[in-house]
C-alpha cells in the first residue's frame, strides 16, 4: 500500500501568531516539503487545483513540473485536475511534458472539484456541472489511447483527425478518478475502469464500504480485472511526536478553514469537541503520532475493503513549513514503513 500527500498549498496567516508567508516563499518552502518526501520514501505528491485567494495551486502542472526536475522517485499527481473548467488537450499536453521531466512520474486525479468558482472564471454553466465532465473525461482517455484522434462532442470544437503531441513516457498516462460521495460518480469509475481516489474529509471512512463495492461491482460487470480496481483515499491528517501535539498543531488551522468553508455551505462553525471526535480510531481524520495514524491507515484500508494508496492532505490546517517538514519526515520514516508492508 502506498502513502502519500496532497497540498492545495493554502497560504493564511499562521493560525497561532498571526505571522504571513509570501506567497513566494511559500512556493519554495512547498518545493522543498517535496524534496523531503521524495528523500525520505513517500510514494507520490499531489497537488490540488483551487482559483481562491486562501489556495496558491490554481496552476498545479507549473509546479509539479517544477518539482520533476528536483525529485528521483516520487510520482507526481494532480489533487484534483477540474477537468469540467479545463481543456483536456491542455491537460494531456501538460502531464506528458511532466512525464517527459520526471521520468515516467506523472499521474492525473482528474475530479469535478468541491468549488465551483472555475465555473464562470472559464466560463462554463454550473447547470452543466455532470455533462461537462462527463464529456472531457470521455475525451481525456481517448487522447492517451489514441494518437492521432477523431472526436466530437457539445463543449468543445471538434477534433478530426489532429495529432496530440507530446507523447508521455508511460505507455498509458495513469488517470485517476477522484470522487466524493455520489454513487454515481463511484459507478462511473467502475464501468470506465478507473482507479479510484476518495476523497474522505469527516465522518467515518467506513462508510463509504457500500460506496467501495458498488465501485468494485461495476467495474467487474463491465468486464475489468479485479485487480486493476484500484482504490485510494485522500484524507486530512499530519503527524507529530505525541497524539496530544499533533492535535494541538492541526486544531487551530483546521477549525479556521472548516469554519470560513462553513459560512459558504451552511455548516456550524467548528467546535474543538466535534474535532477530537474525528480523532477516534475510526474517525475521518489522520492526525496523531507515528504509531496512532499507521493503526488508523490500516483500520481505514480493512474498512474499506484493502486501498492501494492513501494521500494525506495535511496543507488545509495552516501548518508552518517547520511542523511541515517535521511531519512529512515522519510520514515517511515511520508511518510507510507499516504501510508498504500491506499488500495493495
Amino acid at each position: 500500500m502506498q502513502l502519500g500527500i496532497d497540498s492545495f498549498i493554502a497560504n493564511r496567516p499562521d493560525p497561532r501568531t498571526g505571522e504571513e508567508t509570501s506567497p513566494q516563499q511559500r512556493m519554495a518552502d512547498l518545493i522543498e516539503e517535496i524534496v523531503l518526501a521524495d528523500a525520505v520514501g513517500l510514494d507520490s505528491f499531489g497537488l490540488g487545483e483551487h482559483h481562491r485567494p486562501e489556495f496558491l495551486d490554481a496552476a498545479p502542472a507549473v509546479i509539479l513540473a517544477a518539482a520533476a526536475s528536483r525529485t528521483k522517485r516520487i510520482r507526481l499527481a494532480s489533487a484534483v485536475t477540474v477537468l469540467s473548467a479545463a481543456d483536456p488537450v491542455r491537460v494531456f499536453q501538460e502531464f506528458s511534458t511532466i512525464d517527459l521531466i520526471s521520468n515516467g512520474r506523472a499521474e492525473i486525479v482528474a475530479g469535478r472539484g468541491s468549488f465551483t468558482e472555475s465555473f464562470p472564471l472559464f466560463g462554463y454553466k454550473l447547470q452543466d456541472y455532470d455533462a461537462v465532465f462527463a464529456e472531457k473525461l470521455d475525451l481525456l482517455l481517448k487522447l492517451r489511447e489514441e494518437n492521432p484522434i477523431t472526436w466530437s462532442g457539445r463543449f468543445r470544437p471538434a477534433l478530426t483527425g489532429q495529432g496530440v503531441y507530446p507523447r508521455p513516457v508511460q505507455q498509458k498516462l495513469p488517470i485517476w478518478l477522484g470522487v466524493g460521495g455520489t454513487p454515481q460518480s463511484f459507478a462511473r469509475a467502475g464501468v470506465l475502469g478507473l482507479p479510484l481516489m476518495i476523497a474522505i474529509i469527516g465522518g467515518e471512512p467506513y462508510r463509504f464500504r457500500q460506496l467501495v463495492d458498488l465501485y468494485r461491482d461495476a467495474g467487474r460487470q463491465a468486464g475489468h480485472d479485479p485487480s486493476s480496481l484500484k482504490v485510494g483515499v485522500h484524507a486530512l491528517g499530519h503527524v507529530a511526536e505525541t497524539d496530544a501535539q499533533a492535535a494541538d498543531d492541526f486544531f487551530p488551522g483546521y477549525a479556521r478553514e472548516f469554519t470560513a468553508i462553513g459560512k459558504e455551505r451552511g455548516w456550524p462553525p467548528v467546535t474543538r469537541r466535534q474535532f477530537d471526535a474525528l480523532l477516534t480510531p475510526r474517525g475521518a481524520l489522520m492526525v496523531g503520532s507515528a504509531e496512532t495514524v499507521t493503526k488508523k491507515l490500516l483500520q481505514m484500508s480493512e474498512d474499506l475493503g484493502g486501498l492501494s494508496r492513501i494521500s494525506m492532505q495535511t496543507s488545509v490546517a495552516g501548518l508552518n513549513h517547520t511542523q511541515m517538514m517535521k511531519s512529512i519526515r515522519l510520514l515517511g520514516e515511520a508511518v510507510a514503513p507499516g504501510l508498504h508492508a500491506q499488500p495493495a
